[in-house]
């Protein structure tokens, strides 16, 4: 988890800078996008190492 850490916290960078750098504000925004995008698929891996039957549960559910 302390990469999904340093993942928000590039994000958060970017955030602040678009609020600063107006000229650049789409470019920040884009960027605080992705490191977002990262994120969420950090949590998605870890999510899949912690719970390695979840794809067999689904399937008997669903």
């Amino acid at each position: 988890m302390i990469r999904l850490v340093e993942i928000r916290s590039q994000e958060y960078l970017c955030r602040e800078r678009a609020a600063v750098d107006v000229q650049r504000r789409a470019f920040w925004l884009a960027q605080a996008e992705e490191w977002e995008r990262r994120a969420l698929d950090e949590i998605a891996h870890h999510f899949r190492e912690c719970n390695p039957n979840w794809s067999e549960v689904r399937q008997v559910t669903h």
